[in-house]
């Protein structure tokens, strides 16, 4: 499956970090990313994860799509506000709060066998954010690195470029996914041809596509459609 690259492409982001101790945690949580204090465990693994069900990048393998994308254009707004504004970032401690500070999600998702797709699971008690920052913690990150990811999703008030740096390329990316997203819901309930469910037809395509499907609403509708159809078409078979 498609998700596999971007596991390989965040793990050579992360291999990018000139501090060894922050590169340290953020692989090994890359590698086994576990609570240490919880006695529940996951009900999916975090590769097929999504980002949010039924938000943005709600399908199989979207948590590490959108971490990717964080990843990428936080690094580029570093850039930007370095060369414009003359501001010294630290990109390790960007690099590693847009790797992480989402990487607990799916404690929080089980499969959704009625609808398609994942919910959100009845039985988990403790949000990602939090529970990113009492991991960090008890793995001996450092204050800097858990200030940053806490100014993420706004647990701490936003006091670092990092963190801001961070908080705007998650902001960006969560928009930006769900708006082509939905576009891509829209146009599966336009075909009424079929009895189908949107969001596991969807996400079924996406597994066997990659994301970039998404993108073939924004330059041929047509083609998108023909895929989507092609895809009914092999479930009902």
């Amino acid at each position: 499956m498609y998700i596999h690259e971007y596991v390989e492409k965040l793990k050579s982001i992360a291999l990018s970090i000139n501090n060894d101790d922050v590169k340290k945690i953020v692989l090994d949580l890359l590698e086994n990313p576990r609570l240490s204090f919880a006695s529940n465990k996951p009900l999916i693994q975090v590769e097929v994860s999504p980002a949010a069900p039924r938000k943005h990048h709600m399908f199989t393998g979207g948590l590490f799509v959108h971490t990717y994308s964080v990843a990428k254009i936080a690094l580029t707004l570093c850039n930007i506000f370095e060369e414009i504004y003359g501001i010294p970032i630290n990109k390790d401690l960007v690099i590693a709060a847009s790797i992480l500070h989402d990487i607990f999600k799916y404690y929080q998702y089980t499969i959704d066998d009625k609808e398609g797709g994942y919910k959100a699971r009845d039985d988990w008690y403790l949000s990602h954010d939090y529970a990113i920052v009492a991991e960090l913690a008890l793995r001996g990150a450092k204050d800097d690195l858990i200030r940053v990811v806490s100014e993420v999703h706004g647990i701490a008030p936003i006091k670092t470029f990092e963190g801001l740096i961070v908080h705007l390329a998650d902001t960006i990316d969560a928009r930006f996914g769900e708006y082509i997203q939905n576009n891509a819901i829209s146009l599966l309930k336009e075909l009424e041809d079929y009895d189908i469910k949107p969001y596991a037809i969807l996400d079924e395509i996406i597994k066997s596509e990659g994301p970039k499907v998404l993108g073939f609403l924004a330059k041929d509708r047509d083609i998108f459609i023909d895929i989507v159809r092609n895809k009914i078409m092999k479930v009902l078979e």
